[in-house]
């Protein structure tokens, strides 16, 4: 399954960096497979293990479930690549002009990709900037132009952008949307009616890009932080207390100091102030855990593959995952998994759970073949 020259033995790679992308996009694909509503399924809601597999889904709404870590580990992976990218073309003799050139067009694509998505889910021309690609578009774009100011200055840019999005859903005075904390009506809602973006059914506002930008620019932090000359441990200590220090106030924030006027809630469909700093916590400890076990430690077992080579073609199977997943490929892989599971006896359950497993392989099979042919889609 492995090659000679995987991902995990080249030198001179950040490979806690591959790891958390491959993860995240390994995650991905067995969402889109349909693997953990096919667990649930199987096992039921009623199990002990329920409150494992509940962590697989977004939380209704006030509250942190893992799975709502996902797009800002997606957003901070982002900003910490930037960091790499920009110095190798960079040491290769680009100008800052030209990278620029190669960020507008490739935000301009992410958002092409991401509102393209939307329109083929609702089956007409829509616009709408709320998934993960549209939101990457401002994020890349804001992190790219505070790319060369001092850190402590892109660090208040950053809490800024979160403190000045908490106060508009605090001070909105609109009629109907100004309930701050209550879905559907709060400023994040009204921002939607103004941007002509037909309402979410689950919550999400297409402003969520305004406060998770901070996600970016928090990994550019930290890229440049790994790339500096401090040692292996003071690098890690920093990790450490960073994202210690941000679960605490995240968490501080949602408990409000004890005041009911101080507390802002934990809401990812909003990326209220309390969720972004304890998300960007949880994404820095992870990555801290990472770095220590893998480029500190050096631990590299092979099936590490299996995982890192999803995140080698991460947009190409994100796109595929969301256009083939659930609407082409589950469906036809369910045709052979029912014929034959279906006729020996096995239950609407489990032949859906195979045709996840099956549907999933097939996904991670084309991250795995590219990569044998080191065809690599760039953007």
């Amino acid at each position: 399954m492995s090659a000679p020259d995987s991902i995990i033995q080249k030198p001179g790679r950040l490979l806690s960096l591959d790891l958390f992308r491959g993860l995240v996009m390994f995650l991905l694909v067995a969402e889109g497979a349909g693997i953990y509503k096919a667990l649930t399924k199987v096992i039921g809601e009623d199990s002990f293990i329920s409150p494992f597999l509940i962590q697989f889904t977004h939380h209704p709404w006030h509250g942190l479930r893992a799975w709502d870590l996902v797009q800002p580990a997606f957003m901070f992976i982002v900003g910490m690549a930037m960091v790499y990218s920009i110095n190798k073309r960079l040491s290769q003799g680009d100008s800052w002009g030209s990278i620029g050139k190669h960020i507008y067009i490739r935000c301009l694509l992410l958002l092409i990709f991401g509102t393209g998505l939307h329109c083929i889910y609702a089956g007409e021309m829509v616009w709408i900037i709320r998934n993960v690609l549209a939101q990457l578009t401002f994020t890349i774009l804001i992190a790219f132009w505070i790319f060369r100011m001092p850190w402590k200055t892109q660090l208040a840019i950053s809490i800024g952008l979160i403190l000045i999005t908490d106060i508009a859903y605090r001070v909105s005075p609109v009629e109907g949307f100004n309930h701050p904390y209550t879905a559907g009506e709060n400023f994040g809602t009204w921002m939607d009616t103004v941007l002509r973006n037909p309402i979410s059914g689950g919550h999400w506002v297409a402003i969520n890009f305004v406060p998770t930008a901070a996600h970016t620019i928090w990994g550019v932090l930290v890229g440049l932080l790994l790339r500096s000359n401090k040692s292996d441990r003071e690098k890690l200590k920093a990790l450490v207390l960073v994202g210690i220090g941000g679960l605490i106030l995240g968490y501080l924030l949602n408990w409000g100091f004890g005041s009911d006027t101080l507390r802002i809630p934990i809401i990812k469909r909003i990326c209220t102030g309390s969720f972004m700093y304890a998300s960007g916590g949880w994404c820095i400890l992870i990555l801290a855990l990472f770095y220590y076990t893998i480029d500190i430690r050096g631990w590299k077992p092979n099936w590490l593959y299996i995982i890192n080579v999803v995140g080698t073609n991460s947009i190409f199977i994100y796109m595929t995952t969301q256009l083939l997943g659930g609407r082409w490929l589950r469906p036809n892989v369910e045709i052979f998994t029912n014929g034959i599971l279906g006729s020996i006896g096995f239950n609407v359950a489990w032949v859906q759970l195979s045709t996840a497993l099956v549907s999933g392989f097939i996904l991670w099979y084309m991250c795995h073949w590219l990569f044998q042919k080191k065809v690599f889609f760039r953007i």
